[in-house]
C-alpha cells in the first residue's frame, strides 16, 4: 500500500504540468511515538529536521538517517522561523514569554547542538521583527535595528540585504539602514526571505499571492496563490496550494515553480501536504494529522 501511495504521487506530478524537478520518492519520517510532529527547519546537508507541535512548542532534532531524536529546547515559541547555521551545527530559535504586565513578548536565542552552549542574541522585546542567518552568522531585527552574532568561533558578518516585517509591512535593510519595502503595494506582507544570492526577495501578500523582485523593487512578477513559498536555489520556489472549509485544510499540495511561472506539482491527493522546506535536493513537509515526509529529488 505505501508504494502505491507513493506511485499516485508521482503520478500527479508529471502529468499535464512542467517538469522542472526529478522526485525519485516520497517518503514518510518515521517519527517517535508522542514526540512533536510538526517540521520546523531541515539542516542544509539535509541530514536531519527540526519538530515541533502544532503550537510552536518546543525543537527536538530529528536524525533521518538514525532516527535519533535530541531535545533543543522547549521554549514556547522555538518552532516558529526557527533557523539553522549553514555548517548544521546551531540553531537559532525565538522563546516567548509574558512581561510583568502580562504582555507577550520574544527573545531570540542560539544552541550548539554539538557542545550544547546557549547564548542570547536579543534579550525578551515585543518589537521583534525578524530573524536570519548568513552563513554562520545569527541576525535579527529589533526596532528597525540589527543584532548579528557568529556561530561559530569566526567574526560575525552580515554582507547581504535583511528582509524583516513589523505590524505586516516589509522591510529591508542594506548597510545597517532598514527601509519600508513593499514594492507590491499596500498589502499585509508575510513569508518573506531572500534568494541565496541575495539579488531577489521572496514573499507572499495576503489575499493576493506570492512576489519575487529585484532588491531594488524592480521586475515585480507574481505567481498566484502559492503559499510558505521558499527559495530552492536562486531560480526555482517551492510553496503550497491549499483549500480550507474556514477551519480545517481540506487538501494541500507541494508545488515548485520556475521564475517564469512554469509549474509542477509534487505531492497528490492522498496526503495533504503542507509548509514545504527545502535543502539539499530534499523538500520536507508536515500534514494536519501529525505526519512528516521528505520528498527526495534526483
Amino acid at each position: 500500500m505505501k508504494k502505491v501511495l507513493f506511485a499516485l504521487a508521482l503520478c500527479v506530478s508529471f502529468s499535464g504540468m512542467a517538469q522542472l524537478v526529478n522526485v525519485t520518492s516520497i517518503d514518510k519520517v518515521n517519527i517517535p511515538e508522542n514526540a512533536a510532529s510538526k517540521v520546523a527547519a531541515i539542516s542544509p546537508q539535509g541530514d536531519y529536521i527540526l519538530m515541533t507541535t502544532d503550537h510552536n512548542q518546543g525543537l527536538t532534532k530529528f536524525d533521518l538517517s538514525t532516527g535519533a531524536t535530541e531535545v533543543i529546547t522547549q521554549a514556547r515559541g522555538a518552532g516558529f522561523d526557527a533557523k539553522i547555521s549553514s555548517d548544521g551545527q546551531s540553531i537559532v530559535y525565538r522563546e516567548k514569554s509574558e512581561n510583568k504586565n502580562h504582555l507577550q513578548q520574544t527573545a531570540v536565542k542560539t544552541k550548539n547542538i554539538a557542545t550544547g552552549a546557549e547564548q542570547q542574541l536579543v534579550k525578551p522585546t515585543r518589537d521583534l521583527q525578524g530573524v536570519a542567518v548568513e552563513g554562520n552568522t545569527a541576525v535579527a531585527m529589533n526596532k528597525g535595528k540589527m543584532s548579528k552574532k557568529a556561530l561559530d568561533n569566526g567574526k560575525a558578518q552580515v554582507s547581504v540585504p535583511v528582509l524583516s516585517t513589523n505590524n505586516f509591512k516589509l522591510y529591508i535593510t542594506r548597510n545597517g539602514k532598514t527601509t519600508e519595502f513593499m514594492p507590491a503595494g499596500n498589502y499585509r506582507y508575510i513569508w518573506a526571505s531572500m534568494s541565496p544570492d541575495a539579488t531577489k526577495a521572496l514573499f507572499y501578500c495576503s489575499g493576493k499571492g506570492a512576489y519575487v523582485c529585484n532588491i531594488d523593487g524592480s521586475g515585480l512578477k507574481a505567481f498566484g496563490d502559492v503559499q510558505a513559498p521558499k527559495w530552492m536555489g536562486n531560480d526555482m520556489i517551492v510553496g503550497m496550494t491549499t483549500t480550507d472549509n474556514g477551519e480545517d485544510f481540506t487538501s494541500g499540495e507541494i508545488v515548485v515553480l520556475d521564475l517564469n511561472g512554469a509549474k509542477q506539482v509534487l505531492t497528490g491527493n492522498d496526503v495533504i501536504a503542507l509548509y514545504p522546506l527545502p535543502a539539499n535536493g530534499k523538500i520536507a513537509f508536515s500534514t494536519p494529522t501529525g505526519e512528516a515526509y521528505i520528498i527526495n529529488l534526483k
